[in-house]
């Protein structure tokens, strides 16, 4: 070994190769994130770090995290679903009634996921083979699974009898919450399936160019199909998570989860012209979402001004994502 080889430069940094790698969104979300924790540390450090409130906040951003994993393929799949929320209130509603429950914890929990991605599967048919534009398919889903949902319950909340559920759902595994360890699982799935499988890369790529998509071999219909599906699925889980934390089904179960779970998945990097996708941004944006609210809720601040910080996050995440696609395409 010569004297040169051993003086022979050794290339970049372990850090400015990390640097090289990192996605700037996702470290700017991570910086939000944790700017967000310090004004809640500041303002209300009795009650935020404790590890009651970290629970519940984690606790809360379970069930519209899976929601938002869901919501993360049909948007990367260039079309929106607005009902999410709705068949929550419908799996979670179903699964509880007194027929369901009389059958144990089993049967509750097979009725929420057929009901759930029944419900997904009827969008994406809609969709896919209807032809009908997304916006309004899933909106005619969002008013009937809501009014189906009130329709089985008569508007009451229906109390789950079944103590194997709940000794199920509402445990803790290695003192962590059930629930949390399914969200983790629900994410991992996700992130494997959208950036390590052919589903994910054809989710994409039909997101982006569905003529491309289709001329290159690809079923458009059946994978959108599929996608809306798996969305049900994902709101059925939901579903089964929001009835373990309250152990109760109601029609009301759900709301506004449409929103939250778009908002998250829209700042989280995701176009919503479809094409592209990125789960950690969702679970960041989930975190912001209800590290912000859980924020406002100890310092009593009003639930509007809430609502108006969260849709002024909204616009400036979709002009973010507006100008960043003009750069681009001017750079062609």
């Amino acid at each position: 070994m010569n004297e040169q080889a051993l003086t022979a430069p050794t290339g970049p940094s372990r850090l400015s190769r990390w640097w090289a790698r990192a996605d700037i969104r996702l470290t700017a979300l991570a910086f939000v994130l944790v700017g967000l924790c310090a004004v809640g540390c500041a303002t209300r450090p009795d009650a935020f770090l404790t590890e009651g409130n970290i629970s519940t906040v984690l606790r809360l951003a379970a069930a519209i995290g899976v929601v938002s994993v869901g919501m993360t393929f049909v948007i990367s799949a260039g079309g929106i679903d607005l009902s999410v929320g709705s068949m929550v209130a419908l799996c979670s509603v179903w699964m509880t009634t007194w027929a369901t429950q009389s059958y144990g914890a089993f049967a509750m929990v097979g009725c929420a996921l057929l009901v759930g991605t029944g419900c997904g599967l009827v969008n994406g048919l809609l969709v896919a083979y209807g032809r009908v534009v997304p916006f309004i398919a899933t909106l005619a889903m969002m008013a009937s699974a809501r009014g189906l949902a009130e329709r089985i319950s008569g508007r009451q909340t229906q109390v789950v009898d079944v103590p194997a559920f709940g000794a199920v759902f509402q445990a803790d595994l290695l003192g962590v919450p059930v629930l949390i360890w399914i969200f983790a699982a629900v994410f991992a799935c996700g992130w494997t399936l959208l950036n390590r499988t052919t589903f994910g890369r054809r989710t994409l790529a039909v997101g982006g160019n569905a003529e491309a998509a289709r001329l290159a071999g690809i079923d458009v219909r059946r994978h959108l199909a599929l996608v809306y599906a798996l969305a049900g699925f994902c709101c059925a889980i939901a579903a089964i998570m929001v009835v373990a934390r309250t152990t109760s089904g109601a029609s009301t179960n759900g709301l506004y989860y449409e929103l939250d779970a778009i908002a998250a998945v829209v700042i989280g990097g995701t176009l919503l012209a479809g094409g592209r996708g990125s789960m950690t941004g969702t679970v960041l944006g989930v975190l912001i979402f209800t590290t912000l609210s859980n924020v406002f809720t100890l310092n009593n601040l009003e639930t509007d001004v809430q609502n108006i910080v969260k849709g002024a996050i909204i616009v400036l995440a979709v002009l973010l994502q507006a100008r960043t696609r003009r750069r681009g395409n001017s750079l062609r």
